[in-house]
């Protein structure tokens, strides 16, 4: 029978890769009593079937930081802990078929070079020189990453266990959370039930939500929001191919497509324009399952493939395989401290690049969970980004299908999403559509980016040069600073701080000071223990006892929780009014 402690510092739902290295992370910081539980057997959900791809190179620069320590802490994993995870510094190409994909990936090389990446943009001959089986044909430009690499996903969870073992953490498979008791804004254990018959409970300070893409239901059963969906991803692994040797991992993101060299065969996968949502309701008994087959779905990414590297068309398919993994509405990962409780923290939603993430990742995480205060700014990936109406299913499906072929999509600046739009708008929306407003989404709002011209069609036409709505924000600059003009301000964050404490509170809790007469507007941030910017804001004082604090939409909630948090024995009421006011501004 299985026996577990009864108390723990922290319980770890979900035996993937990120748990995995959560807990070793948490581990290597001295934690004790640290326990991961796992429905199954570790690495059976997403981690078993994943590429392995391991790369640096990131849309953002806290990002790559994280993609890069992974890298790093990979390649010293198999010497601590013994266990062969397979990792190969192999190399990496990322090939540019248009002009256009060519300044992004100069773009990433030019950021990631500033942290430290080795990294080189290299001309189609060079490519040719690297990957000589390629055909070079309409090839412009790519870069290359020599520490880049591929991996045994499987292996190197079970190598992050096994190094948190060594330091002391539980890590129990065949054991499922079957429940979350929770006393106000805070978990106070957790109800498992093992497959031997056995059950009970485990009294904890700390839960984190590793549970992959039964996050969402993991987050349910704690009263917290977690947007993610299932999606089917393709690969074919071929039979093994005479002559083949040891290749760095090539990505052709215009024709959708990566390709791995392993064991003298090659991997093909996709990340397909459309893509297909799996569903949010797993079979009870899912374990190193896959998906149906579907080879119309894939059949065009193949065709291309055939003809970038022609010895496809010779090697026989050994697997066509097709798995689940989840994704997000924005297509970046969910971490940190979930709004709705204290202590209740998310590391899920990893959009295909799990591997290459959960080392960054889980020593990001574990940092905030030691020492209360993020290691350095998450706001890209911070759970508290996602709003309420993001976790509605229907929601998630719809904009599943285009996240998925985000990835490899041209990552132009101002790139509005398609899917799932129109959730939420202003009371001058329609006014606004009348008058050509061309619409960009944040946060679920519906917000006018620019207006289009009378013979204008009103819709972006994306570059990475001066896009076509240049010249019309110009004007509108210029109507504002020698005139006058009015714009929707509706979406912005509305929270009114109203009490007896209201004046100390806000002096305590914002960098500025608040102690200012009625209707006097004050222009500040939130600061943490360390004096490090959390929230950017218009703090107005409406009367001796109230003040409205407007915060930008994208952190709306993330700025209310972090108020409510900080509050303390201040006597103060906090009110998210946002939705109750419509706002226009004259300037």
């Amino acid at each position: 029978m299985t026996f577990l402690p009864n108390q723990a510092r922290v319980v770890i739902i979900g035996g993937g890769v990120i748990g995995c290295s959560v807990a070793y992370h948490l581990a290597k910081l001295g934690w004790r009593d640290v326990v991961l539980l796992e429905r199954k057997q570790l690495t059976s959900g997403t981690t078993w079937h994943a590429a392995g791809l391991i790369a640096q190179l990131r849309a953002s620069a806290n990002m790559t930081k994280l993609a890069k320590y992974s890298q790093e802490l990979y390649g010293a994993l198999e010497v601590e802990t013994g266990v062969a995870t397979g990792f190969k510094r192999v190399g990496s190409i990322t090939a540019a078929l248009t002009t256009e994909r060519r300044e992004e990936i100069f773009r990433q090389a030019a950021m990631a070079r500033a942290f430290g990446v080795d990294v080189e943009e290299i001309t189609p001959s060079e490519i040719g020189a690297r990957y000589p089986h390629l055909n070079l044909d309409g090839v412009q430009a790519g870069v290359y990453l020599s520490k880049d690499g591929q991996g045994d996903p499987g292996n190197i969870a079970l190598a992050l266990a096994k190094g948190a073992r060594q330091n002391g953490a539980l890590i129990q498979e065949r054991v499922k959370a079957i429940g979350l008791k929770r006393k106000g804004r805070r978990i106070t254990g957790v109800d498992w039930q093992a497959e031997d018959g056995a059950a009970g409970h485990i009294a904890c300070e700390m839960v984190v939500n590793c549970a992959g893409m039964w996050g969402h239901e993991v987050g349910r059963m704690a009263g917290v929001n977690v947007p993610l969906h299932a999606c089917e991803h393709f690969y074919i692994v071929t039979e093994a191919i005479a002559g083949l040797t040891q290749m760095p991992v090539l990505r052709v993101p215009d024709e959708c497509a990566y390709y791995k060299e392993d064991a003298g065969k090659m991997l093909l996968g996709a990340f397909e324009p459309v893509s297909k949502p799996w569903t949010l309701d797993i079979p009870k008994d899912f374990e190193f399952d896959q998906l149906p087959e579907d080879f119309d779905h894939f059949e065009p990414i193949l065709e291309a493939a055939v003809e970038r590297l022609p010895m496809l068309a010779e090697a026989g398919i050994h697997t066509f395989f097709n798995g689940p993994e989840s994704f997000t509405p924005d297509d970046a990962y969910h971490l940190g401290l979930a709004p709705e409780l204290d202590n209740f923290w998310v590391a899920c939603g990893f959009n295909s690049i799990g591997i290459q993430s959960a080392g960054g990742a889980g020593s990001a995480l574990a940092q905030w969970m030691d020492e209360g205060d993020k290691p350095f700014d998450l706001g890209d990936v911070d759970i508290s980004r996602m709003q309420p109406f993001q976790g509605n299913k229907a929601y998630l499906f719809e904009r599943s299908k285009e996240t998925l072929g985000l990835l490899y999509a041209d990552h132009f600046p101002y790139l509005q999403k398609r899917t799932a739009r129109g959730v939420r708008r202003t009371p001058f929306h329609n006014h606004l559509i009348e008058r050509g407003a061309v619409m960009g989404e944040l946060a679920g709002w519906e917000r006018a980016n620019w207006f289009a011209r009378e013979a204008q069609e009103p819709e972006y036409q994306y570059s990475w040069q001066r896009q076509n709505f240049f010249d019309n924000v110009r004007e509108e600059h210029m109507a504002v600073r020698q005139g006058v003009g009015m714009y929707d301000m509706s979406s912005f964050g509305k929270i009114r701080v109203e009490g007896r404490d209201a004046e100390a509170f806000m002096n305590y809790v914002g960098g500025g000071d608040y102690s200012v007469a009625n209707g006097k507007i004050v222009y500040t941030q939130f600061l943490n223990r360390r004096g490090g910017i959390e929230a950017d804001v218009t703090v107005t004082r409406l009367t001796e006892q109230s003040y409205l604090v407007v915060t930008p939409a994208a952190t709306r909630l993330a700025d209310g929780i972090w108020l409510r948090r900080n509050q303390g024995d201040f006597e103060v009421v906090i009110t998210d009014v946002t939705s109750g006011e419509g706002v226009l501004a004259i300037m």
